[in-house]
C-alpha cells in the first residue's frame, strides 16, 4: 500500500504542475478538457492517498477509478506531442494506475 500511496502523491504533483505549465503555455494545452482532467487527476490521486493512509473500507473502490482517470490523463498528455513536462506527467500517471492495479485495486 506504501507504494501506491507513493505513486498517487507524486501523481498528484506532477498533474498539479503539469496543469500550471500548460495554462502558461496557453493553446492546445489550455484547453479546457485537458486541464479539467490534469485537475481531475490531481484531487483523485489526493483523495485515493488519503483514504489509503486512514485504511478506508473504501479505499479500493477510489484506487480502481484513480487507475481509470490517470490512464485517461496519461493519454491525453501523450496526445501533446513532444513536450517534456506533459511526458512526466504521463509517466507519473501511468505509475499511479500500475500501483494502483497492482494492489488488485481493479
Amino acid at each position: 500500500m506504501d507504494t501506491c500511496i507513493a505513486a498517487c502523491l507524486a501523481c498528484h504533483r506532477a498533474c498539479l504542475e503539469g496543469a500550471m505549465a500548460c495554462l502558461k503555455k496557453g493553446g492546445r494545452h489550455a484547453e479546457a478538457d485537458h486541464i479539467r482532467l490534469l485537475l481531475d487527476c490531481a484531487q483523485l490521486c489526493a483523495v485515493a492517498s488519503d483514504f489509503m493512509i486512514r485504511g478506508s473500507s473504501v479505499h479500493m473502490k477510489l484506487c480502481a477509478l484513480c487507475a481509470e482517470i490517470c490512464d485517461a490523463c496519461a493519454a491525453s498528455c501523450d496526445a501533446l506531442g513532444s513536450d517534456a513536462q506533459m511526458a512526466a506527467c504521463a509517466a507519473a500517471c501511468r505509475r499511479c494506475a500500475e500501483a494502483c492495479r497492482a494492489m488488485g485495486c481493479h
